[in-house]
């Protein structure tokens, strides 16, 4: 139908430029040498129909082709457009707008001098609106952080009488989904504000769900089944973050860069994401330290009951483990494997890794 629309437009179009090329030929100075062209009005009518007829054919027979190229315009621009996150476009036209305010200061000066300068302003408005667009685009993170701290602090007032302010936004990365520790963190309330959920760790899991690895399709799985239930069982704002970083290749750098602009913080078990996020200044909540900060302290002198599972790597030694996976290395154990002894500790390791408690056999250190 639009077709036929288009093709009917074009086709009247046709017929008026006809009419008025005809019009324009019928002029004494293009056919001078006709005298009788000149006084003869029927001739100059059955001319001017003839010029019109020919001019709204010959638009008529080449619409189809016309209607292809502005159709597949259209679906292009339509594609281009879709691939385009809103943020962008509304940040650009912004750009555009404010580029073609400061031409049009510019143009209104250079106008009342010549024609000229008109052209010349013209050309500015075109390349401040495209400068400004590009730089609008460009800066949006830095823009979008910028107009959200300032609301922020003119808000900042009415949540203090109001009460206790909301706390920053947490990320979480898609090792700590799995991980699944997250659930019960956010159970006991310790946790304040939002969970973010970026788009590109739900892709990532779902990758690793979609695996041809069992134990990684496990892993994946399990890590939605967490966020599932973290959505449905808990009293927390979750939100699932669409924007995407597409020039930033790596996930632990798009979470980073998200952790920037949102000015939140992410929550991790990854120890190499800690390190690079304490060196661009970005804060981190850690839960294997969160873990080994809340273990029980255990000093030197103390005593306990364990059973010493396994041999350890130095010779004669056994180990052991508390219920939090605190690993006990017992001097002289090795014998006792499988046995519940009664134990003194000797000292204690903090190290990378977690906490190392080092221990003798009750009965030695009586004897």
């Amino acid at each position: 139908m639009l077709k036929k629309i288009f093709r009917g437009l074009f086709t009247a179009t046709g017929l008026i430029i006809g009419f008025f090329i005809g019009k324009f030929l019928l002029k004494p100075n293009y056919f001078h040498s006709l005298n009788y062209f000149n006084s003869n009005i029927i001739l100059k009518v059955i001319f001017l129909i003839l010029c019109t007829l020919i001019f709204g054919f010959i638009l008529f027979l080449i619409s189809p082709w016309i209607n292809k190229f502005i159709f597949a315009a259209i679906d292009y621009m339509e594609k281009s457009i879709q691939k385009i996150p809103v943020n962008e476009i509304i940040f650009a036209t912004t750009g555009g707008i404010v580029g073609l305010i400061i031409a049009s200061l510019f143009g209104i000066l250079l106008a009342q001098i010549s024609f000229f300068w008109t052209i010349i302003s013209v050309l500015i408005a075109v390349a401040l609106a495209s400068i400004g667009a590009d730089i609008a685009v460009r800066k949006r993170e830095e823009l979008i952080n910028f107009f959200s701290n300032i609301k922020k602090g003119s808000v900042s007032k009415e949540k203090k009488s109001k009460g206790p302010q909301k706390g920053d936004a947490k990320i979480l990365d898609t090792s700590v989904i799995i991980d699944g520790r997250i659930f019960d963190i956010c159970q006991t309330g310790f946790i304040e504000g939002s969970l973010i959920i970026p788009n590109f760790v739900l892709e990532e899991l779902r990758h690793i769900a979609d695996s041809s690895d069992a134990l990684k399709r496990n892993r994946g799985r399990r890590g939605l089944d967490i966020l599932n239930k973290i959505q449905k069982e808990l009293n927390i704002d979750v939100q699932i973050y669409e924007k995407d970083f597409p020039d930033i290749a790596e996930v632990d750098s798009k979470l980073l860069k998200l952790a920037q602009v949102l000015n939140g913080k992410v929550i991790t078990n990854d120890y190499n994401l800690n390190k690079v996020a304490e060196f661009q200044g970005v804060s981190v909540l850690n839960i294997n330290e969160l873990a080994n900060a809340v273990k029980p302290v255990v000093l030197p002198g103390e005593e306990m009951k364990i059973q010493i599972i396994k041999d350890g790597k130095e010779s004669g030694q056994g180990v052991a483990y508390l219920d939090d996976g605190t690993m006990i290395v017992v001097e002289g154990g090795r014998k006792y494997i499988g046995e519940t002894k009664d134990v003194v500790v000797t000292s204690v390791l903090q190290t990378a890794a977690g906490r190392m408690i080092f221990a003798r056999r009750k009965e030695e250190m009586e004897a």
